[in-house]
């Protein structure tokens, strides 16, 4: 399965939270995984300083072009695009 080119990122204290609760666990809680005991490696990136940097630039994506004029949809699309440039304000 081909990945999508897209930016997932969330609000990164609703991240910090499901994170926090699976690495409690020690379990994924959600997607394709749920149930499966989490590696080292997944156990680290949960730790959140990658997703922390994603988290960011999206949320700064979002700003700027909501600062555009944009509407919420278009500026929810524009956030998650990697590698555009904001064109021109809507007002």
């Amino acid at each position: 399965m081909a990945r999508e080119n897209v930016r997932r990122w969330f609000v990164p204290n609703k991240r910090a939270k499901n994170y926090a609760e699976e690495r409690k666990a020690k379990v994924h809680q959600r997607g394709q995984k749920e149930g499966k005991e989490l590696t080292d490696y997944e156990a680290g990136l949960r730790s959140g300083y990658l997703q922390c940097q994603s988290d960011h630039a999206g949320m700064y994506r979002y700003k700027s072009a909501m600062n555009a004029g944009y509407s919420k949809a278009e500026a929810k699309k524009f956030s998650r695009e990697k590698g555009t440039k904001l064109k021109g304000g809507k007002r």
